[in-house]
């Protein structure tokens, strides 16, 4: 495999780099969490965020599943902190303060703002992608979009 190459100054430029490179890596690949540990691993090393991986929905909680950065909660409940409630809700959720999210799980008080992405499977919520960056305001509908996009190439 080659390494990552992404072009573009703009956060919606290096999205569109990033995309279809991972589009190429996870393509006919059929093991779900090598496909999440390749993306978690793209991601962060082209946003250079605080910390990118996946929750898998076990039951009644998400499991830490691949991701890069700190060390991480290793259970989340369904409707608990900002994961929980992206798997409960099954809708993206964009937090420019998690300071100011209710119940938010301080997994690392460096993370000040966050964007929780849920992966389907046959209209259920499987898992969700998360990352958190230690600055304000980092997320938005750019981030959402691409991010939403992403998540629907984990088809395995």
């Amino acid at each position: 495999m080659e390494s990552l190459v992404i072009q573009g100054s703009t956060k919606q430029e290096r999205y569109e780099s990033l995309l279809p490179q991972i589009a190429s890596v996870v393509d006919g690949e059929a093991d779900l969490i090598a496909n999440m540990a390749n993306v978690a691993a793209m991601l962060h090393e082209t946003f250079d965020f605080w910390w990118t991986g996946f929750y898998r929905v076990e039951g009644e909680e998400l499991v830490l599943g691949p991701f890069q950065g700190p060390m991480a909660c290793t259970r989340i409940r369904k409707g608990r902190g900002v994961c929980g409630t992206a798997w409960a809700k099954a809708e993206t959720q964009v937090v420019p303060d998690v300071d100011k999210f209710p119940g938010h799980i301080a997994c690392s008080s460096a993370s000040r703002s966050e964007i929780v992405v849920p992966v389907f499977r046959e209209g259920m919520v499987i898992a969700v992608l998360d990352i958190d960056s230690a600055e304000l305001n980092t997320f938005d509908q750019t981030d959402r979009l691409h991010l939403e996009q992403i998540v629907q190439l984990l088809k395995a």
